[in-house]
């Protein structure tokens, strides 16, 4: 609190004002702001950090005699490139996009009998978005290959919204969760098997979009490869 003090030592002028030092005492205003704080403190609720999410591919192993059968019956291979003008530099469009291409065939390649690729098996797509709720693409790909999945992940979904797993908005994400990985892995499925192969000019951008549409079509058995001498042979080949 505040005081004022008078003081009457020495001798002063007749007429001369006088002088009243003031003493403030901070005291019990210190104290008020610590009780606030130690208030705000214990009644704030922390936010909880927001990060992006990744479905990451299976580590389930497959056994050595079914490998044949799920790469032939299951296995999608894409083979990513970009178009690069005479320096190097990749190609843009009109909208200022880089040029990603993206090659692909299903099951395993046609070879003759030298062990040679045969030709025309590669199929040209582009990286495109939906277009009034229709994919395009190799989205469109990915997803009619992977319609079952889908389907089941739509019905999780909507009871996610409801919160039909539970209440608590943690633990209603971490049933939701733990279904869709379920789901995502059932056999009778069918879902896909994705190979992603990068050609030495493709951009990184085209390698992070295409695990975008991983993610996007609810694809989590994919791998990524280096190319091998077939892959070569059948870019060499493409029309």
């Amino acid at each position: 609190m505040a005081q004022i003090e008078q003081s009457d030592k020495g001798k002063k002028k007749k007429g001369a004002q006088k002088k009243m030092p003031i003493h403030v005492d901070f005291t019990p205003m210190v104290d008020m702001n610590m009780l606030l704080i130690t208030f705000f403190m214990l009644c704030t609720t922390m936010l909880k950090s927001q990060t992006l999410k990744i479905v990451l591919p299976t580590n389930e192993k497959v056994q050595k005699e079914n490998k044949q059968q799920a790469s032939s019956d299951k296995a999608i291979t894409l083979l990513l490139d970009t178009e690069r003008d005479d320096n190097g530099n990749p190609k843009v469009d009109a909208d200022g996009k880089m040029k990603n291409v993206i090659y692909y065939y299903m099951g395993q390649p046609q070879l003759d009998d030298a062990g040679n690729p045969l030709p025309n098996q590669l199929q040209t797509e582009a990286f495109l978005g939906n277009e009034d709720n229709v994919q395009r693409g190799i989205r469109k790909i990915l997803y009619d290959r992977n319609t079952k999945v889908l389907a089941e992940i739509a019905k999780l979904k909507e009871q996610w919204r409801n919160k039909e797993f539970s209440s608590d908005k943690d633990e209603n994400q971490r049933l939701y969760d733990e279904a869709a990985a379920k789901v995502r892995n059932q056999e009778d499925l069918d879902w896909p098997i994705v190979m992603i192969k990068a050609t030495p000019q493709a951009s990184w951008e085209s390698v992070i979009s295409a695990l975008d549409e991983m993610s996007i079509s609810e694809i989590s058995h994919y791998q990524l490869e280096n190319l091998n001498h077939v892959d070569s042979l059948m870019l060499n080949l493409k029309p």
